[in-house]
């Protein structure tokens, strides 16, 4: 095998990826969950742990239906395969170029980020040192935020996981809101004085439509949530395809309007940036094709002066997040924090709301529990 055309070389050196294992985990909530939009009963992880000619063995991880295992598999193993594992741009665009016919948003570009994760851990793993190290830091430790608050939740269960977390020291905290699609908007007001009754008047309090009020609704509410709830931020108070809208409501509204977790490549987050559709751009690594194009948003949205907020995953976040100067916390989703533990060694835990990547193990840190994880394997 010669050079790749990308530029990626082949090595004798033992860095070469020899082979990708691809295994899907799928892990039941402790209940059915619920936000504005969508109710779900099970989280599935497509692990990918890439092995080097040297014995080297890296882990990463994206959230995901299990199709997006099929296609890391069957499609993308291939293309990274003989590659040097420090060329993992050239990997990155070798992955992109062959799901060219399959389009770039979805499926194709959380297999995508499945694989740069884990190229990037293992690239880290190689050279004996933890990823954030080798990323190049700014920060010592990342602000996080609690994240839950399920519209599924009773009252009673929402205020205590809210006011758990500001126990534990964790002074921001989200939940979800639009029950019903937004026609059970009495029952949010409710809700969220509620949670604000529950957390005090010290912690921060987030809501979270997905997308689920129309324009006017959200105006309104909006107001109320900023004005009588003390509310801070406002995710997606309508659908993040409305751009429009949410530039219409941010420049209304005496809170933070944010979206962005729906991006899949860098081009949607510069035309959400261009439109000014929000005050803190939002970006998943588990879906914008990994480490390699997340750092990229975050740059574009520095450009545009924009905060920058990782969603969901804080345990494929954290060492990337310590890079972005305009880095404003990770979300520490429940959903997300409870899995990581079950499948996972190594997976931390804040200290004072924030999270501090382990200087002391080399990639994310992170270890497969192979045993505990077999009985939640679907792939």
């Amino acid at each position: 095998m010669g050079h790749h055309a990308l530029g990626g070389s082949v090595t004798n050196d033992g860095l070469a990826v020899q082979s990708i294992d691809v295994r899907v985990y799928t892990v039941p909530t402790e209940a059915p969950e619920a936000d504005g939009t969508l109710q779900w009963d099970r989280t599935s992880l497509v692990v990918v742990q890439p092995l080097l000619d040297n014995g080297v063995r890296g882990l990463g991880y994206a959230i995901g239906d299990p199709a997006t295992g099929v296609l890391a598999r069957d499609t993308l193993a291939d293309v990274v395969t003989g590659m040097d594992v420090r060329d993992t741009t050239a990997c990155w665009e070798a992955m992109v170029r062959r799901i060219r016919n399959l389009g770039r948003p979805g499926i194709a570009s959380m297999a995508i980020a499945a694989v740069d994760i884990a190229l990037w851990d293992t690239k880290a793993r190689a050279l004996e040192l933890p990823l954030h190290r080798l990323l190049g830091a700014v920060r010592e430790i990342v602000p996080v935020y609690g994240s839950g608050g399920f519209t599924s939740y009773s009252e009673r269960d929402l205020c205590s996981q809210l006011a758990g977390w500001v126990e534990s020291g964790i002074p921001r905290v989200k939940m979800k809101i639009g029950k019903d699609r937004g026609a059970s908007w009495q029952e949010d007001i409710t809700r969220v004085r509620a949670a604000r009754s529950a957390i005090g008047e010290d912690a921060e309090l987030f809501v979270d439509a997905n997308g689920a009020y129309n324009r006017k609704q959200a105006r309104r509410l909006g107001h109320l949530y900023a004005e009588e709830c003390g509310v801070t931020w406002f995710e997606e108070p309508v659908t993040s395809d409305d751009r429009q809208g949410l530039a219409a409501l941010r420049r209304d509204l005496p809170l933070e309007v944010s979206a962005g977790e729906y991006g899949y490549d860098l081009e949607y987050f510069h035309t959400m940036l261009d439109s000014e559709s929000v005050d803190v751009l939002q970006a998943d690594a588990g879906r914008c094709a990994g480490i390699t194009e997340w750092l990229r948003v975050a740059a574009a949205s520095s450009a545009f002066n924009t905060p920058f907020s990782a969603h969901c995953g804080p345990s494929i976040h954290v060492h990337a997040a310590t890079v972005p100067p305009n880095l404003r916390h990770i979300e520490y989703f429940h959903d997300h924090v409870r899995v990581d533990h079950m499948i996972f060694d190594g997976v931390l835990v804040p200290r004072d709301g924030a999270l501090r990547p382990d200087g002391d193990r080399p990639g994310l840190g992170l270890t497969l529990k192979e045993q505990d994880a077999e009985r939640f394997r679907v792939a």
